[in-house]
């Protein structure tokens, strides 16, 4: 991969953070554990060193050999990066008197400094740190400071080596991005052509590459993900890609015949397999969240191996695994950062399933996925879908799986979801759907008491996925809402609208 931008995760919240500024920027980058470096260097023209939770002046202190890359290579170490380098490197860190997180202002800045072109004294940035840096590493000169941080930003002489104790990858930085830039592109002379055009070439010559003549079996899910992979796949080997859409009996009202009838018209070989029973049966009486995720995934698999042995020789089960679903499953790609949750679609397969796994979009983030999407002219219906769970609704069942369950939640999420779109607040929104939740209250139905279910809507705004807001829906909306589920959906007598923020709760209920 041309282009190349290693950034070395020490297990800062912030790291995809990075490389989502860095990809803003037109220019690909990769994150590896810092404990995990890749063997060949030869490829990367820039390295970046992540903040992390860590002091360096812990005994179990993150304490990476950057022989190979000290001095050779165009270096940015961001937080615990710039501490690590001063702390090693002849400098003094030390406990802060005050805890520095939060907003600052830059109060200084070294004149004509390449890495700070275009930025003016007064710049907002973010400080998330315990420690602070006192004296310099040997060859360091100070670039800027705030009223608090003297040794904001330094470089060391000699080297394309730069360091900052702040975080340019977050919003509350201003001008990060621009700070970005300046490393990347003026200072290492990186070009930014990494456009989904690119990708879509740089990928499509690969899988013909990987690929060969032999024959690949995908399965869809109706979302942006897979629908993305198949159109590259179908580009690289056309007639061998055999395309699967599987009803798990988790899907949304109508979902299984809306979906093929809109691949109908899309060119894709696509064969529809109705497994919902065989879905539920396996679910039953299961209550914990991670148990359900697995009984799903060792479904799809079961149902996928089924059919895979009625396609004559088939080498290949292709995944549109997206960049998040690898980060929250395997800790940032298998380094220090927490895992979240993990995902049916990742992971491997079992060995009786003897098909190899190609992930064209496993290093894309979602946006990134559309906007590939976009080049390659896949409709706006398509690429516009709100991400859905690959368990599907039984994630936003919490408690046990029922066929009544369901039957009640796709009810309650079809009047959420087409209310959002008769009100044109669907492409407003990211992600939404409702949940079931295991609780019965009290209510009054005309002169009758109910005890019957409580649903929680959800709507978020994001990007990515990685972090996400609650949408503000408008009161007369969720007035409305609220109403006709309550009207028209026997079983519930009670709606709720979830107004968490992830972090700290994620998009999902489970």
């Amino acid at each position: 991969m041309q282009n190349n931008v290693l950034i070395l995760d020490f297990g800062s919240q912030y790291t995809q953070l990075i490389a989502r500024r860095v990809r803003e920027l037109n220019i690909f980058c990769e994150i590896k554990p810092y404990n995990k470096p890749p063997e060949d260097l030869s490829s990367y023209k820039a390295v970046i060193l992540s903040g992390s939770p860590f002091s360096v002046r812990a005994e179990d202190a993150p304490h990476p050999d950057l022989s190979e890359i000290r001095g050779k290579k165009p270096l940015l170490a961001v937080c615990y990066g710039a501490q690590y380098l001063a702390h090693f490197g002849g400098g003094n860190v030390a406990p802060s008197n005050t805890r520095e997180y939060g907003r600052a202002n830059l109060s200084y800045i070294k004149p004509d400094e390449a890495f700070f072109e275009g930025v003016s004294e007064g710049s907002q940035v973010w400080m998330s740190h315990s420690d602070t840096i006192q004296k310099l590493p040997e060859n360091g000169v100070v670039l800027a400071s705030t009223h608090d941080v003297k040794n904001a930003a330094y470089k060391i002489e000699n080297e394309s080596t730069y360091a900052i104790q702040f975080h340019p990858e977050v919003y509350h930085s201003k001008d990060g991005k621009k700070i970005l830039e300046n490393f990347l592109v003026n200072i290492a002379g990186l070009d930014q052509s990494w456009t989904p055009d690119a990708f879509v070439d740089l990928t499509v010559a690969e899988l013909k590459e990987k690929i060969g003549d032999d024959k690949v079996v995908l399965g869809l899910s109706g979302g942006v993900d897979s629908t993305v992979a198949a159109v590259l796949l179908h580009k690289a080997i056309g007639k061998n890609l055999y395309c699967i859409f599987v009803n798990n009996g988790l899907l949304r009202k109508n979902e299984f015949q809306d979906v093929l009838d809109q691949y109908e018209h899309m060119g894709l070989n696509v064969k529809g397999v109705d497994a919902s029973a065989r879905f539920l049966d396996a679910l039953a009486g299961e209550s914990d969240p991670e148990r359900k995720r697995k009984i799903i995934g060792n479904a799809f698999i079961e149902v996928f191996d089924d059919e895979a042995h009625l396609v004559k020789d088939v080498k290949w089960l292709a995944q549109g695994t997206i960049y998040p679903d690898v980060i929250e499953s395997v800790s940032a790609t298998g380094g220090p950062s927490a895992t979240i949750k993990s995902h049916h679609n990742v992971g491997g397969l079992p060995d009786f399933m003897k098909l190899k796994v190609v992930e064209p979009l496993r290093m894309l983030f979602k946006d990134e996925v559309r906007r590939v999407g976009k080049s390659m002219a896949i409709g706006d219906e398509r690429l516009g879908r709100h991400p859905f769970p690959g368990p599907g609704l039984a994630i936003r069942i919490l408690g046990d799986i029922t066929p009544e369950k369901v039957s009640i939640l796709q009810e309650v999420d079809h009047i959420f979801i087409q209310g959002l779109r008769d009100w044109g607040l669907y492409d407003k929104v990211w992600q939404a759907g409702a949940m079931l939740l295991p609780v019965n209250s009290v209510g009054v139905m005309g002169d009758e008491r109910t005890y019957e279910k409580c649903v929680a809507l959800r709507a978020v705004e994001s990007t990515d996925g990685m972090t996400a807001d609650w949408v503000n829906l408008p009161y007369e909306f969720l007035q409305k809402t609220s109403n006709d589920i309550i009207n028209k959906v026997p079983g519930v007598n009670r709606v709720v609208y979830d107004i968490s923020s992830k972090p700290p709760a994620t998009i999902e209920w489970e």
